[in-house]
């Protein structure tokens, strides 16, 4: 049995939910630096790229890899990358109950609030 190429959906949401082209970033100043839709749009945020090793190659990094590489760090939580995706998961989810709207919105105009 083949599997028909168009029968399949074809834009990529985060954990399989929240859809990445919804969002828009609205300070012009940022727009370069907070990598969300087209080629920054992941299932899960886990690509494994080494965005360290040139300068400024880090703005091409999705913005959701970024804020899970953020949390795990000091202490306990150091080096979980899979811990920090379901907490990242579950605090969607709770974004998502509480607002309705899409996670990836608020955490985008969050970020353009705190910069």
């Amino acid at each position: 049995r083949l599997l028909k190429f168009y029968d399949m959906e074809t834009t990529m949401k985060l954990f399989n939910r929240w859809d990445p082209d919804e969002v828009t970033v609205s300070d012009m100043a940022l727009s370069d630096y907070i990598g969300v839709a087209k080629s920054h749009a992941k299932s899960i945020p886990h690509t494994a790229g080494r965005y360290q090793v040139k300068r400024f190659r880090k703005t091409q990094c999705p913005i959701i890899e970024r804020v899970v590489n953020s949390l795990m760090m000091h202490g306990r939580n150091n080096g979980k990358k899979i811990k920090t995706m379901q907490i990242i998961k579950h605090t969607f989810e709770i974004i998502f109950l509480v607002t309705g709207d899409n996670p990836l919105q608020i955490l985008v105009t969050a970020i353009q609030n705190s910069g």
